[in-house]
């Protein structure tokens, strides 16, 4: 038995390009830079060396995907491996070995798109105001009520994927 899945998070390369089949099925496809950490032997420091990953998705959720995927965006990845090879016009053979999506989490906000279209996190978070509506002319009129207490969200750094169960 035989596994072949990949999980891989990084920034998107380039903007997604979104095309047809003959038989009009949606395919999109982008590139997703990894870093891979190596210690450089003469100066002993760590140092980010960039992997390349090219990426499809198939169907529906590939048209989807294209209105919200930009370069620069934060992304993790799962899916599977798939190679592929094929010979030029003038006779040479090519391979390619690419990542077939099942699953595009974002890591990047929406509201935070940077200058080259894609989307990178916020430098600083600014807290949402929460005050209870200023009383109409006719609601003076009627007796005074407690006002009312409104419950700020919780804070925007508390995901339901930091909850453990």
């Amino acid at each position: 038995m035989s596994i072949n899945r990949v999980n891989i998070s990084g920034n998107l390369t380039r903007d997604p390009e979104l095309r047809a089949t003959a038989g009009g099925t949606q395919v999109l496809a982008f590139g997703v830079a990894v870093n891979d950490r190596r210690r450089n032997q003469q100066t002993g420091a760590w140092e980010d060396y960039p992997n390349f990953v090219d990426c499809v998705i198939f169907g529906t959720r590939a048209e989807a995907l294209a209105r919200y995927l930009r370069k620069g965006s934060k992304v993790a990845i799962e899916g599977k491996l798939r190679y592929s090879s094929w010979e030029t016009k003038d006779g040479q053979r090519r391979s390619k070995l690419e990542v077939v999506v099942d699953d595009v989490d974002f890591l990047s906000s929406r509201n935070s798109q940077n200058a080259d279209g894609g989307y990178s996190a916020p430098s600083q978070r600014q807290q949402p105001t929460y005050s209870a509506p200023a009383p109409s002319v006719a609601a003076s009129q009627q007796p005074q009520q407690a006002p009312q207490v409104v419950q700020a969200p919780p804070s925007p750094d508390v995901y339901d994927e930091d909850i453990p169960f």
